[in-house]
C-alpha cells in the first residue's frame, strides 16, 4: 500500500488491545461450499444459550483480566439469528469484565434476508457499530447455485437498511465461479463497489474438503475454474477495487483508508483474541485455545466445567513464530521480524531462509530488507507457493 496511508501501528506497539471472538453456530440451512461450524437446528433455546455464552465468556475473563478490548465480533453460523437482547447482553458482559477502547469495533456477520434485517435497529441500539453481510453474488442464479436463501432484490435492500443503522458495513462477494467470465466480473464487482460501502471481503470460490461442492467435483458434476483464469480474475480484481479507492489491505480484503477490520487485523498481526462458543478458536499470548466443535458438547462442558475448552495447549516458540508469518504476510503492510523476534524469541535472522528470501525478492515477489518483508502485487497471486519457501522455522531454531 505505497501510495496510500499507513495502517495503524501493530497491536503490539501499542500495549496488546484485545479482540473478542463470539460464534453462534447456527444457521438456516448449510451452504454446499461451507465448511465452517454451523449447524442446523430444528429449535434453539435461547436461555440456555445466553447462560452458556456468558459463563464461557467470565471464564475468559478471569484468565485475561485488566485488558482493554478493541473489538468485539460476533461470527457463525448466521449471528443475524441471535435476538438483539442476547448480543445486548453479551456486549455488557465483556464490558463488565474488560475496559472497551474509546473506538471499539463491535462487527456482527448477517445474512441479507429481509427477516434479519427486520433486526438491525435493535442490533445498533445493543452496541454493534459495524455489519458484515454475506451477499455472496449480484445475480439469482449464482445464488441459488450457491444455496443461498435470498434472493438480489431481498438482498440489497438489506444493504440499504444495514446502511441507515450502522457506521460501518463491509459485504462479502464470492468470484472465480465455474463459468464465471472476466467481462461477467468486471460488471459485477464495478456495481459492487458502487453502493458505497468502505470496506469488501471478496473470496475466490474454494472447493473445501467435506462440503457438497467436493462431492460433485469428485463425480465431475463441477469442473472449478483454472489456476490461470483465477489470476486474471484476481489481477482485475485488484485493479478495479484500487481505482475505486478501497485497495487491498489483506489478499482477499478491500478497504477504504481507517476502514480496515480492526478485529480481522489483530489476527493477521499476531495479536490476542479470546473465542468463545462452539468451536472458537483464541490466542493467549503462549497458549491456542479451542472450543468443543458440535453445539451439544458445548453445552455439556459447560455444565460441566464452567467452560466450553476442549484443548488449551502450550505454542512453542517456532509454531509461533511460523503461524505469526503465514497470518502476517497476507497484509498489504508485510511483518515486522523484530516485532515477531520479540514475541517468538527466535532471533529475527532465523525467521525466513534467506536464500529463498533473496531469489524471491530478485524475482520481484517479495521486498526484504533486516527489519521488514512484504509480499508485492506481484507475488500475493502466488502466496502459498511464496510462504512455503520463506517460511522455514525449524522445531529447535535458537534464539
Amino acid at each position: 500500500m505505497k501510495d496510500s496511508e499507513p495502517l495503524s501501528p501493530p497491536a503490539g506497539a501499542r500495549g496488546e488491545a484485545l479482540a473478542l471472538y463470539i460464534h453462534w453456530p447456527f444457521c438456516v440451512s448449510k451452504c454446499p461450499y461451507c465448511d465452517f461450524n454451523s449447524h442446523v437446528r430444528e429449535s434453539v433455546d435461547m436461555d440456555q444459550w445466553q447462560a452458556a455464552l456468558l459463563a464461557d465468556l467470565a471464564h475468559e475473563a478471569s484468565v485475561l483480566p485488566g485488558r482493554t478490548l478493541g473489538s468485539i465480533f460476533f461470527g457463525g453460523g448466521t449471528p443475524s439469528l441471535m435476538p438483539p437482547v442476547l448480543v445486548e447482553a453479551l456486549i455488557a458482559e465483556a464490558q463488565r469484565h474488560w475496559r472497551f477502547a474509546d473506538d471499539i469495533e463491535i462487527t456482527l456477520e448477517a445474512n441479507p434476508s429481509s427477516v434479519e434485517a427486520a433486526r438491525f435497529a435493535d442490533l445498533a441500539k445493543a452496541g454493534v457499530n459495524r455489519v458484515s453481510l454475506g451477499l455472496q453474488a449480484l445475480d439469482d442464479a449464482t445464488l441459488g447455485f450457491l444455496g443461498r436463501a435470498h434472493l438480489v432484490d431481498e438482498s440489497l435492500r438489506a444493504l440499504g437498511t444495514a446502511q441507515q443503522h450502522f457506521g460501518r458495513v463491509s459485504f462479502d462477494l464470492i468470484y472465480a465461479r465455474p463459468g464465471q467470465s472476466l467481462e461477467q466480473w468486471e460488471a459485477e464487482l464495478g456495481r459492487a463497489l458502487g453502493f458505497g460501502t468502505g470496506h469488501l471481503s471478496l473470496y475466490q470460490l474454494t472447493i473445501e474438503p467435506g462440503t457438497r461442492f467436493e462431492t460433485l467435483v469428485r463425480r465431475g458434476d463441477l469442473v472449478p475454474a483454472d489456476d490461470d483464469h483465477c489470476a486474471d480474475l484476481f489481477d482485475l480484481t485488484r485493479a478495479l477495487t484500487t481505482a475505486a479507492g478501497l485497495p487491498a489491505y489483506e489478499i482477499s480484503n478491500h478497504a477504504r483508508i481507517g476502514e480496515q477490520s480492526r478485529h480481522n487485523l489483530t489476527y493477521w498481526r499476531y495479536g490476542d483474541y479470546a473465542g468463545i462458543g462452539p468451536g472458537a478458536h483464541g490466542r493467549r499470548g503462549h497458549l491456542a485455545t479451542e472450543r468443543h466443535r458440535k453445539p451439544e458438547n458445548y453445552l455439556s462442558a459447560i455444565a460441566r466445567n464452567g467452560h466450553g475448552l476442549s484443548v488449551e495447549r502450550p505454542l512453542d516458540a517456532a509454531t509461533q513464530a511460523t503461524e505469526a508469518l503465514l497470518m502476517g504476510l497476507r497484509l498489504a503492510e508485510g511483518v515486522d521480524l523484530d516485532r515477531i523476534a520479540a514475541q517468538s524469541g527466535i532471533a529475527a535472522s532465523r525467521l525466513i531462509d534467506s536464500k529463498a528470501a533473496a531469489r524471491l525478492a530478485e524475482l520481484a515477489f517479495i521486498e526484504h530488507d533486516h527489519e521488514h518483508v512484504t509480499v508485492t502485487e506481484k507475488g500475493m497471486p502466488l502466496l502459498d507457493a511464496i510462504l512455503a519457501e520463506l517460511v522455514a522455522i525449524e522445531p529447535d531454531a535458537p534464539v
